[in-house]
């Protein structure tokens, strides 16, 4: 069955359902774009029709469109070559003359140097740009300061029950789909806003039920609630592989909530090598949401699905009794609870992103979560200290990863510890370069004018020269194996 989200796009912004003020506001972009030649941000939730907006724009327009998707190319060659051309010639689109609608989706994930100056590409793509361009982001302050101001910008709200319930009435008729009212009621209250999940519940329920009731629909926070811990039980706890998978198809869950949850939680019942297997399977699922983003080709939720499912209760050595307080993503709300707390990760995201070579996206999304679990409330100190020397975090940072307080003696002996671990490396690095050039000039000016005392070796004295140089290799040995920053390195 084809993705009724594609089926249904619209064609023209008169369409778009839900953000009558966002539809209108970027006609006018459109119109008077001659007299500002300014790019537009469309920002807002995911689901909200912000990239349908920009496509129907463009047929409205009668402009072809060339799109790039920053989760795929990053690199400012890459962004200036493709979306530089577009944006100056349009010689990368069908036709000759006249506009071309460049689209740039997911440009919250551009980001400064770490991705080796997408940001910045992208700012003097728009700046230079001679036909019109459109970002398309779900965090607008994720986006660079300098890459906002130089936009218009227009934000796109979440759709309300009364503009989605009409959308999955017509797509019902279109179908030829019998429901009751209350159950479309029932759909579009529990997607919060989010147009594109609804019309996906639509046809989830639709491809199992021959008429549409109320009784078929999830309804109510309560019961998503209590069912999300049920999974969670049967995931980490009981099920087999098989059991876990079919028990998520029940949980009115995303695949990019469920993620969180799971990954949050499995950490209280899992450890060691039952922690690292389900640890490989939830990244394979990320890997899967990340295509998704990447294609919105929404058929491979079901890849990532079995993966954070299947793949987590398959690594449970052993059933696991008792009862366990899980909790909801607390991770990812902390994340976003504050400015001061974004700032912090991304502090510690750009630390890991220039250690590691990757984008600040990547280290937000494939890292950093792993860290905070692995190093939670520094239960495990050694790892905890590597990571805190590795990434030269101080207090604040390391408290953000690990949850706990940043006053606490046991965070400050971390910070302390591993500025001792850094200042030892910085020594082992050198390989005895000062040391060589001391013994080259014949010692320090100081050495040259004092006598040797009872304690310092001669130049002849070989039994005290040979007893440094047989030691050296096996401290070096011994402090990394100590340390733990060999797992960072």
């Amino acid at each position: 069955m084809a993705d009724w989200t594609e089926t249904y796009r619209p064609s023209t912004l008169s369409e778009v359902r839900g953000n009558d003020k966002a539809r209108d506001a970027l006609r006018e972009w459109a119109e008077n774009w001659e007299d500002h030649r300014k790019a537009v941000i469309l920002h807002g939730s995911p689901g909200v029709g912000k990239t349908s907006a920009a496509h129907a724009l463009a047929n409205d327009f009668d402009w072809p469109t060339i799109e790039l998707n920053a989760s795929d190319q990053r690199k400012a060659d890459i962004v200036k070559r493709i979306a530089g051309e577009a944006a100056q010639s349009g010689t990368l689109t069908e036709g000759g003359a006249g506009r071309r609608l460049v689209i740039l989706d997911e440009a919250d994930n551009f980001h400064g140097n770490v991705d080796y100056g997408g940001s910045r590409a992208v700012t003097d793509v728009i700046k230079s740009a001679s036909q019109p361009v459109v970002l398309i982001a779900n965090e607008f302050y994720d986006m660079s300061q300098s890459l906002r101001n130089n936009c218009e910008t227009v934000e796109f709200r979440d759709v309300s029950k009364r503009s989605i319930v009409p959308v999955l009435r017509d797509i019902c008729r279109q179908e030829g789909i019998e429901f009751e009212a209350e159950a479309l009621e029932a759909i579009a209250e529990n997607t919060d806003g989010d147009l594109r999940s609804a019309i996906n519940d639509l046809q989830a329920i639709a491809e199992t039920e021959d008429r549409l009731t109320e009784e078929a629909v999830v309804t109510g926070e309560r019961d998503r609630t209590k069912g999300i811990f049920d999974l969670l039980d049967e995931v980490i706890k009981t099920a087999s592989a098989q059991e876990a998978l079919y028990a998520s198809y029940d949980v009115d869950e995303t695949p990019d909530d469920l993620i969180n949850w799971i990954e949050d939680n499995v950490p209280k019942d899992f450890s060691g090598a039952e922690l690292a297997d389900a640890y490989a399977s939830l990244a394979r699922a990320d890997q899967w949401l990340g295509r998704v983003r990447a294609t919105q080709n929404y058929s491979y939720w079901r890849y990532a699905g079995d993966n954070m499912t299947a793949g987590v209760a398959a690594a449970r050595r052993e059933p696991k009794g008792g009862w366990t307080r899980y909790g909801p993503p607390s991770y990812w709300r902390k994340l976003g609870s504050s400015r001061g707390a974004r700032d912090r990760r991304d502090y510690v995201a750009r630390k890991i992103a220039e250690s590691g070579g990757m984008s600040m996206s990547s280290a937000r999304r494939e890292v950093l979560p792993y860290l905070a679990a692995m190093t939670h409330h520094c239960k495990n100190r050694e790892l905890t200290v590597a990571m805190t020397a590795r990434y030269e975090l101080d207090a604040d940072h390391v408290s953000f990863v690990t949850g706990s307080g940043k006053d606490t003696n046991k965070i400050q002996g971390i910070v302390a510890d591993a500025q001792r671990l850094r200042e030892e490396a910085a020594v082992e690095g050198s390989e005895g370069a000062f040391e060589g050039a001391r013994r080259s000039n014949g010692g320090s000016e100081e050495g040259r004018n004092e006598p040797l005392g009872p304690d310092q070796p001669g130049e002849n004295d070989d039994s005290e020269v040979d007893t440094d140089e047989s030691n050296g290799d096996e401290g070096t040995d011994a402090d990394e194996s100590q340390s733990g920053l060999g797992d960072f390195m």
